[in-house]
C-alpha cells in the first residue's frame, strides 16, 4: 500500500489541529482521528450544492453564501449548477485551507477559486451570518460532520436556536439553510422546524456513484 505523506497542519482557531495528508493522487484532512474529507468521497458534499441549487430554480441573480471550503466540492458543483448572474460568498475561517487549495491541491481545486461569481471571505461563517440581513438565497454549511461543533466548540452556535435565527434573518424569502451531516439527528431537525423552517431532510451516498456511507442534508426553507 501506498504510505500516507503529510503534507501540512493547520490549527483551527478555538480548536484542535487539522492535518492534510497525501496518498498516491488521494488528499485527506484529518481532525484527530476522525476523516473529515478524502478526495475520493465527494457525492454527498457535491449534493449538498446541487440539491439546493435545483430548489433555487427560477430565482435571478441568486446569491449562496457556502460555510467552509473543505476541497471545494461544494463550491465546484454550485459553479456548474448555477449561471452566470449568480454569486457565490465562501467563507473560510482557516486561512491554510485555502493555501492547500492554491498549493498541493490546486488541481483538484481547478480554478474554482478565481471564478469572476465567487467572492472569497476569510473569516467565521457564523460571524458572516449575523452582519447579514435578507441577503442571501440560500446558506450551505459543511464545517463539522453534522450539527454539532467538532471542529471547534464555537461552531455549536450554528445550529442552535438563536443560531439558526440569524440564519433565517440573513435568507430571502423563500431561501434555504442546507446543512451537511455525517448522519441523522432527530433533535436538529425538531430544532430546525421549531426555528420556522419548512423542513426536508434527504440521505445521500458519499460517492458520486452512489455508494458509500449515507449521509444526511437537511433543507430548510423560510416560511
Amino acid at each position: 500500500m501506498t504510505p500516507r505523506e503529510l503534507i501540512g497542519t493547520a490549527q483551527v482557531p478555538g480548536g484542535e489541529e487539522l492535518r492534510l495528508f497525501r496518498r498516491g493522487a488521494d488528499f485527506m484532512i484529518v481532525l484527530d482521528r476522525n476523516e473529515l474529507m478524502n478526495s475520493r468521497m465527494s457525492g454527498s458534499e457535491e449534493a449538498l450544492a446541487t440539491m439546493t441549487c435545483d430548489r433555487l430554480t427560477g430565482r435571478k441573480a441568486p446569491h449562496l453564501l457556502i460555510g467552509g471550503y473543505g476541497m471545494g466540492f461544494t463550491l465546484r458543483a454550485a459553479l456548474a449548477r448555477l449561471a452566470g448572474d449568480a454569486r457565490l460568498t465562501v467563507a473560510e475561517l482557516v486561512p491554510e485551507i485555502i493555501a492547500w487549495a492554491r498549493g498541493p491541491m490546486a488541481e483538484l481545486a481547478a480554478g474554482c477559486l478565481d471564478d469572476r461569481r465567487v467572492n472569497l471571505v476569510e473569516d467565521d461563517v457564523a460571524a458572516v451570518i449575523r452582519r447579514a440581513s435578507a441577503s442571501y438565497d440560500a446558506i450551505l454549511l459543511d464545517v463539522d460532520n453534522g450539527p454539532d461543533g467538532l471542529t471547534r466548540d464555537e461552531n455549536d452556535r450554528l445550529y442552535s436556536a438563536s443560531g439558526l435565527a440569524a440564519a433565517k434573518a440573513a435568507l430571502r424569502p423563500g431561501g434555504i439553510l442546507a446543512v451537511w451531516s455525517a448522519g441523522a439527528d432527530a433533535a436538529f431537525t425538531r430544532r430546525l422546524g421549531g426555528a420556522g423552517f419548512q423542513v426536508e431532510e434527504a440521505v445521500v451516498r458519499a460517492r458520486s456513484n452512489g455508494k458509500g456511507p449515507r449521509h444526511v442534508i437537511w433543507f430548510g426553507t423560510k416560511r
